[in-house]
């Protein structure tokens, strides 16, 4: 599997797959980036922008709209929204390189496992802290952080570390599912409530009564968690707090998705959380209200 120089294809290049793939391909990998045409224009033409913490910098590397652009790369970042991991995953299928990894980095707990119904290669999970946004075409903007906790593989632990050599902290956990929750909980608490009130998430917490609803929010991800098996971290209110600290001027994916009029994957965060809860016979009506409220958002755009 991996080598010193990997070969990567980052299936959905926006703005997580953007900056994953390029601090890879600072560190010397062959990356192509597969996305949108005014992206991958842009980046074709003057490499990708990418507006760190630490650094600014066009970095060169491949782009292409077309999924065959995947062939022969051993590892798959796949990034696409949590609405298009099917058909994103049978694009990609006819192209996979015999022996590639296919790495979910995507919001929401069950893509690994619906990307698994649709491809036969080795599929395992990451858990993304990352805060960014595509300020323009073929220009990331990364505001804070950007770990990866993985699932062990096959390669895991080589991927590790070429993703630690980029400068990309990266631990393999055998309790990935548990992550996946965590994020999913602190997403449900910051995503619809940034995106119903246009705010950043240092703003959004001064409001009166967001800490409260957060709260509450907190609460029942916490409850459908421990009644469908999962074991969160004790310390999810903290985690939940550290998120407005640690990234004060980002806009939730939610938001950036409404403002953009594009679809969010509301269905897949709070909206997931009111789907197992119902299966599961646990209360959710904070979930459900914030879901409700962004469909409803959703709803009336214009066509």
């Amino acid at each position: 599997m991996p080598t010193a120089l990997l070969p990567v294809a980052v299936m959905g290049a926006g703005a997580v797959g953007c900056f994953f793939g390029g601090m890879l391909a600072r560190a010397g990998h062959d990356v192509v980036l597969i996305g949108r045409p005014a992206h991958v224009d842009a980046i074709q033409r003057h490499g990708l922008h990418l507006q760190a913490k630490t650094f600014d910098e066009h970095v060169p590397l491949r782009a292409s709209t077309n999924a065959s652009a995947v062939r022969g790369a051993g590892l798959v970042l796949f990034c696409v929204k949590s609405t298009d991991t099917a058909s994103a995953g049978a694009e990609l299928r006819p192209h996979l390189a015999p022996g590639a990894l296919l790495l979910t980095m995507q919001n929401g707990v069950d893509n690994a496992e619906r990307l698994r119904t649709v491809v036969a290669h080795e599929v395992a999970a990451a858990v993304v802290y990352v805060a960014t946004e595509m300020a323009g075409p073929g220009h990331v903007l990364h505001h804070g952080r950007g770990e990866l906790v993985i699932e062990p593989s096959s390669a895991s632990a080589e991927v590790a570390r070429q993703f630690i050599a980029a400068g990309v902290p990266t631990e393999v956990s055998a309790n990935v599912r548990g992550a996946l929750w965590a994020k999913l909980t602190v997403n449900c608490a910051y995503n619809a409530l940034s995106a119903l009130s246009k705010s950043p998430y240092g703003r959004l917490v001064l409001a009166p009564g967001v800490t409260d609803v957060m709260r509450d929010v907190v609460a029942e991800c916490r409850a459908v968690a421990q009644a469908d098996g999962v074991v969160l971290p004790p310390d999810m209110d903290a985690a939940v707090r550290r998120i407005a600290e640690t990234m004060p001027t980002q806009f939730s994916s939610t938001a950036q998705d409404l403002m953009r009029g594009k679809p969010s994957e509301i269905d897949h965060l709070n909206g997931y959380v009111v789907q197992r809860g119902e299966a599961l016979g646990v209360p959710t009506p904070a979930n459900r209200v914030l879901h409700t409220l962004v469909k409803l958002v959703e709803a009336g755009r214009p066509a």
